[in-house]
């Protein structure tokens, strides 16, 4: 038979691999945190319907929340309510709603997609006349 581990050397190997674990999760947090907070600063939400920008709202300079609807010209429609600093899609008619789902989106973390209506709404920081590309911090 094979020798047998002392427990105090799996209790370490244990502890190890728990403080490892919190440090790469401490630094993954002061790597994004940062990013976060810097994206809910000037905010602009552009939406898109199949590929062609059709609003391009600033979420700072919203005073108060309103509506509006997007349509493809068959029956298809998205219902969009923008809020001081957010944005979300609150009705569609996509049978699976999962751009309700996602609620109001105020980062730039996330673009809200309907794939059914061929939507998208993305946020940026960034003024969308500045051609040069922006390095991300977090992958898809």
């Amino acid at each position: 038979m094979g020798k047998k581990i002392p427990s105090y050397k799996k209790n370490a190997l244990l502890a190890g691999v728990v403080i490892l674990f919190i440090l790469s999760a401490s630094l993954a947090a002061l790597i994004l945190f940062p990013r976060m907070q810097a994206g809910s600063q000037n905010l602009t939400a552009l939406v898109y319907q199949d590929g062609i920008l059709l609003y391009q709202i600033d979420l700072n300079n919203v005073p108060e929340s309103r509506q509006f609807t997007i349509t493809d010209g068959s029956g298809n429609f998205n219902l969009i309510e923008v809020r001081p600093g957010s944005i979300g899609i609150t009705d569609a008619s996509c049978p699976d709603k999962l751009c309700v789902h996602m609620g109001f989106q105020a980062s730039s973390l996330l673009p809200i997609i309907c794939l059914p209506n061929k939507l998208v709404i993305r946020i940026t920081a960034a003024d969308i006349t500045d051609s040069a590309p922006q390095v991300d911090g977090v992958a898809y």
